[in-house]
């Protein structure tokens, strides 16, 4: 799929000095914080739409496309490198017509493409850079490009002025060849996403789907969390919560025995690490090596969501007080810097601050000394908290446990001197907030929420949840009773629900609601949880062969359509729905969710088994399914 763009020639003349920013841009009116982090930009961005491919139509351009969100570091640089230089600027208007996305916004977008980037093996990433022709299908992409071309052990390593270039000249020479290119990758594209449409696998549902589903993900023995033992778990680790939460279920066997000693060792290594937020609270995005000293900086909701509802079963099972801590103080930065005044939760921070990744974040030596001064205490706390040489960058410190069980009363003493930190850390510049409320997202942490309010018997997380989910009821809602994905306000206006929803927003909100309903016992929750998915089965499922749409069936038509399945950062959205829809039949003893349930996990048995590491949520579902089922009768077969 590369041949075409394999010999590069020399990169575009233009100036790599960033200019100072200028008049505003058709981006400056959208209501997605990334959007207008691009409005001063001096490319001619368009948001997604068809105003943008009818112009490329029009005037025969090649499409640029950029895909990434409010909070991702390496978007930010290249907004800085590349799209704020007038001469790039100059080049990319002259010759694409330029579509800027943010995937939290439209994740069906991103996915589409996404996908098309990994069947023509040029991995993925954020920023998703890709060129499109007019009428959007996928030529070729990467992700994050830097300026100039770069020298690799030995090798050229195209910059975005060369791809430019070469893009350029052979949409002049070998259009036909670039068009022919473009078929074939949106072809493969919609063959990818659309595996799950076709046919129904003939596969047993049964206990050793789960098990090869445990199995396959590997755990660091040393330092918990997944990796590859082939690489000996060098490189970045993501929490991956859908994963710890099969391996959390199935830990209580005595089979299993090894595996729960390996998720204990896993959340007590985040915890102690730098991924957690020691004076603050909140769990960074993932870690950049092996021993989760040294995160992405970043802060999202869903991954706080879910790491507390992980936490919170962890401490069901097993009552550490390090975990009912991690939790407390996770939803105290939750309550402090992620909840709107009507109780809603907003998206992300930043990484970024003082345009340094981690700067809000990290110490240096001299600024631990002027803030604490010395004393006995203030040698235990560099003890405890690894603050005794850089771990970072060389010359910054990130705030870890230097043993993952750490000593409770320890660390108590020790708050008064992590307050004095967290109070001159809080006076410097802050990372940027975003502030968009996305249904799902709210979900999620409506979710975590009701779950800690029940396994502490605590009513003041329960009543956050409630009213967080109140909101949601009466503010992202349609006339029809749909559901919308954003609340946000364009600048200088009044928030509003935006954009209709995905099938994630359904399959998380319902997940809240129940577990609304397991800490309050009240029906009303009950009862919107099976409002909800009755609209995610009308307007997103395949009742002919199961399984759910990530978009609605009158949803605008890209040139491929799929049902996710993956659970990676965010669980999927098929994973969700087959849990909730069992967790519902386990509620009401409705046979219309049973046999919801299994067509959905029938359409990803083929997954299950020969990608079992990909879909532990949908194992999870299984799991349970087994359960009742084998209370309820014989185990289902193939049909």
């Amino acid at each position: 799929m590369r041949a075409l763009l394999l010999l590069l020639v020399a990169p575009l003349a233009v100036s790599a000095a960033d200019p100072p920013r200028g008049k505003q841009n058709r981006l400056a009116g959208e209501v997605s914080p990334y959007l207008r982090q691009h409005a001063h930009n001096p490319v001619d961005w368009y948001p997604w739409g068809p105003e943008a491919f009818a112009r490329a139509k029009k005037e025969g351009k090649l499409v640029f496309l950029s895909i990434g969100y409010s909070s991702c570091h390496w978007c930010h640089v290249m907004e800085r490198e590349s799209f704020a230089s007038p001469a790039v600027a100059d080049v990319l208007n002259k010759h694409f017509v330029c579509i800027k996305v943010d995937r939290e916004e439209r994740p069906d977008v991103d996915e589409v493409y996404m996908t098309a980037m990994q069947v023509a093996g040029d991995g993925g990433g954020w920023p998703l850079s890709m060129f499109l022709t007019p009428d959007g299908k996928p030529i070729f992409g990467g992700t994050y490009w830097p300026p100039e071309d770069r020298e690799v052990d030995g090798e050229t390593i195209p910059g975005f002025k060369s791809v430019l270039k070469k893009v350029i000249d052979l949409d002049k020479e070998k259009r036909k060849e670039l068009l022919a290119q473009a078929d074939t990758v949106a072809e493969r594209t919609a063959e990818s996403l659309e595996r799950n449409n076709r046919l129904i696998p003939i596969i047993k549902l049964d206990r050793e789907l789960v098990s090869d589903a445990a199995a396959a993900l590997e755990l660091d023995p040393i330092h918990g969390g997944f990796g590859s033992r082939a690489r000996e778990f060098k490189g970045a680790k993501f929490p991956r919560a859908s994963a710890l939460a099969l391996l959390l279920r199935v830990s209580s066997r005595p089979e299993y025995e090894k595996v729960a000693k390996q998720v204990t060792l896993t959340l007590e290594q985040m915890a102690s690490g730098g991924l957690y937020d020691h004076l603050g609270g909140g769990f960074h995005r993932y870690s950049t090596e092996r021993t989760w000293t040294v995160p992405h900086f970043e802060k999202m909701l869903y991954d706080n969501a879910q790491l507390v509802e992980l936490y919170a079963d962890a401490y069901r099972a097993d009552p550490k007080p390090a975990y009912r801590r991690v939790i407390a103080d996770t939803l105290g930065f939750v309550a402090r810097e992620l909840t709107s005044p009507e109780g809603a939760f907003y998206s992300a921070l930043d990484a970024d601050s003082e345009g340094e990744e981690g700067k809000f974040y990290v110490w240096t030596a001299k600024e631990i000394d002027d803030v604490l001064g010395s004393g006995e205490n203030v040698r235990r706390f560099k003890t405890v908290y690894s603050a005794d040489q850089p771990n970072f960058e060389e010359k910054y410190q990130i705030l870890r446990l230097s043993t993952p069980v750490a000593d409770e009363a320890t660390l108590a003493r020790l708050k008064p001197l992590r307050e004095k930190l967290l109070a001159v850390r809080s006076k410097r510049e802050r990372p940027f907030l975003d502030t968009k409320v996305l249904t799902g997202w709210n979900g999620q942490m409506i979710a975590a929420y009701a779950r800690v309010g029940e396994v502490l018997k605590e009513t003041g997380y329960v009543s956050a949840a409630e009213k967080a989910a109140n909101f949601l009821l009466t503010t992202m809602r349609a006339k029809d009773g749909r559901l919308m994905r954003v609340f946000a306000a364009k600048p200088g206006g009044k928030p509003e629900s935006r954009g209709p929803a995905f099938l994630e927003d359904y399959a998380f909100l319902v997940h809240g609601f129940l577990n609304l309903h397991d800490a309050t016992g009240q029906a009303k929750w009950l009862d919107e949880a099976k409002a909800l998915t009755s609209l995610m089965l009308k307007w997103h499922g395949d009742a002919d062969r199961g399984g759910f749409y990530m978009t609605a069936h009158d949803g605008e038509k890209l040139f491929a359509r799929g049902k996710d399945h993956y659970d990676g950062a965010l669980p999927s959205g098929n994973g969700m729905a087959a849990r909730n829809l069992v967790r519902l039949f386990a509620k009401t003893k409705d046979e219309q969710y049973k046999n919801a349930a299994e067509k959905t996990v029938k359409q990803f048995a083929a997954v299950l088994r020969t990608q079992p590491q990909a879909a532990p949520l949908t194992a999870e579902a299984l799991d349970h399914y087994l359960e009742l089922t084998a209370k309820a009768g014989p185990q289902p077969g193939p049909r």
